[in-house]
């Protein structure tokens, strides 16, 4: 299951998470087993067994919650400038057009913050935050309609690769030309 962070649980679904945990510790002292455990908490008989383990090892505190599985590789504090650097554009920095791209954005990180993270770690970052993807809200004033259509008609289908053969196919294995 994906949740809306990213990846992440919020501080209360942990919570939730944890209690039901250790209403299954109640329940293991009352002598239930793990697929009565399972039944009447409505979790997996798996998952019980698993805090069943837990708690056999290590008590009630076994089940309880440990924070957040990861923590961000940047905190509010650097993503704040983080954004702030991504407003001043990528000219400013060095790059000779106005394009942002993952990779210019992880080589920013890295001058920045020292820091390095993957491609799609920074989309998540990113996502997370309210960017999305490049979508202008308007076409340039340079765009050249002519260009752009005479590119469309003669360049375009020369590279795309058509979707079907032009002539008849076959699809049996025994055919003579696949021997």
């Amino acid at each position: 299951m994906r949740y809306p962070q990213g990846g992440g649980l919020t501080a209360e679904r942990r919570a939730f998470r944890e209690q039901i945990r250790m209403q299954a510790a109640e329940l293991f002292t009352l002598g239930h087993d793990n697929a009565a455990v399972a039944k009447q908490l409505r979790v997996s008989v798996r998952s019980a067994q698993r805090w069943h383990q837990a708690w056999e090892h290590g008590g009630p505190s076994a089940l309880e919650s440990r924070g957040p599985a990861s923590r961000p590789k940047l905190s509010e504090a650097l993503f704040d400038v983080l954004e702030r650097e991504l407003g001043k554009g990528p000219v400013a920095h060095g790059w000779p057009d106005r394009t942002w791209t993952l990779s210019r954005i992880k080589t920013l990180i890295g001058r920045r913050f020292h820091k390095s993270m993957t491609l799609s770690a920074i989309a998540q970052m990113l996502h997370r935050h309210g960017f999305s993807h490049q979508v202008p809200a308007r076409r340039a004033v340079e765009r050249d309609e002519e260009a752009v259509t005479g590119w469309v008609k003669e360049t375009w289908p020369q590279v795309e690769t058509p979707w079907r053969r032009s002539g008849p196919g076959c699809a049996s294995k025994t055919k003579p030309a696949s021997r």
